[in-house]
């Protein structure tokens, strides 16, 4: 696969989006492959032993993943594991959908707490982070309020991290778009915009 990736620098925000199955982990994980940092795959997911479908989907990410990639499991606390990244380091953070859904729990006030502490990390950091996330409101409106608040909560953080990320890419249709140099930039959402 070939990537755009040859200036990343020191201090990068990358988000990945697109739909299920599109290949957005696989673009994700060749732009960390080609930053010549030392990769950390963050995974959001929580294995269980009665999902074995998940499982599969696991295993199959684990086994394209470089032997000298360093894996960490954090399902929750993504500020924490930013603020302890060193500079040397590519955080390849797979994916913001599990994130939410982990987190789907958590209260309105809560949610907003985490969230931005999250996004000022993302200011401070010295490291190279690549956001892995899902589109999910393109298809019909999710009929229980559990599913809304999953694609509105969603659909807010990626929206948040594109507006601070260096470079966004959607991933579709066999291609990796680079939102960056063909779209244009919408202002971070202010707080009353967002739907609880």
């Amino acid at each position: 696969m070939k990537s755009d990736s040859s200036s990343i620098a020191t201090r990068q925000v990358i988000l990945v989006t697109g739909a299920a199955r599109s290949g957005k982990s696989e673009w994700a994980e060749n732009l960390a492959h080609n930053s010549s940092k030392s990769v950390v795959y963050v995974a959001t997911a929580i294995m269980t032993s009665e999902d074995r479908e998940w499982q599969k989907r696991i295993l199959k990410h684990q086994q394209r993943r470089p032997s000298n990639w360093i894996t960490i499991a954090e399902p929750k606390n993504l500020t924490r594991v930013i603020n302890q990244a060193k500079p040397d380091q590519c955080l390849l953070i797979d994916s913001l959908g599990t994130w939410v859904a982990n987190l789907l729990d958590v209260k309105a006030n809560n949610w907003d707490t985490i969230t931005n502490n999250l996004l000022f990390s993302l200011t401070q950091t010295q490291s190279q982070l690549i956001f892995v996330g899902e589109e999910t409101g393109w298809g019909v409106i999710p009929a229980y309020a559990s599913g809304r608040l999953f694609r509105d909560r969603l659909g807010h953080i990626i929206r948040q991290i594109g507006t601070v990320a260096d470079t966004a890419y959607l991933v579709t249709g066999g291609h990796a778009l680079n939102l960056s140099v063909l779209g244009t930039a919408l202002d971070r959402m202010r707080d009353e915009e967002v739907i609880e």
